[in-house]
């Protein structure tokens, strides 16, 4: 087993540097080195909360669009990004305020959670306050078997 004791950085793939950095400034990722974008090096984005982002392009094909997510055949990848939030009603108040489009929701035990895209169409999912989505996963899960 590897001793692993936190995410370092999630990379993400754009094609527009402009609309990228705007909408996760918007979502308060500030950031602090831009590491080569034109030669494919990251934009490394910060958030208050320590989470690191890495914006890689830019893009060769496709622009705007996520195979992983909005094509029928099903690649392999990551899907999306999930985040904890502090205050549910609070983060679909400012997504709503802010036109970003909520693409999916989902209220299980108590938990909400809502989908929102980024400039790519890359999924970002933002869970309210409450027990994390493997617990509830494995919870739902166990009840069904039982």
């Amino acid at each position: 087993m590897i001793e692993i004791s936190n995410f370092d950085h999630i990379g993400i793939r754009i094609s527009d540097r402009e609309k990228s950095v705007t909408f996760y400034e918007l979502l308060g990722f500030e950031m602090i080195a831009d590491g080569g974008f034109d030669h494919g090096h990251p934009l490394v984005m910060v958030h208050p909360s320590g989470i690191n982002i890495n914006l890689l392009g830019p893009a060769t094909a496709n622009p705007g669009e996520n195979i992983l997510m909005d094509e029928t055949p099903k690649y392999p990848g990551i899907t999306h990004l999930a985040v904890k939030v502090k205050d549910a009603a609070a983060t679909e108040a400012f997504v709503t305020a802010n036109n970003i489009a909520i693409t999916g929701r989902r209220e299980f035990r108590g938990t909400t959670t809502i989908f929102i895209r980024d400039p790519d169409r890359n999924v970002l999912e933002l869970v309210g306050p409450g027990p994390s989505v493997a617990t509830l996963i494995a919870e739902h899960v166990h009840q069904e078997n039982d």
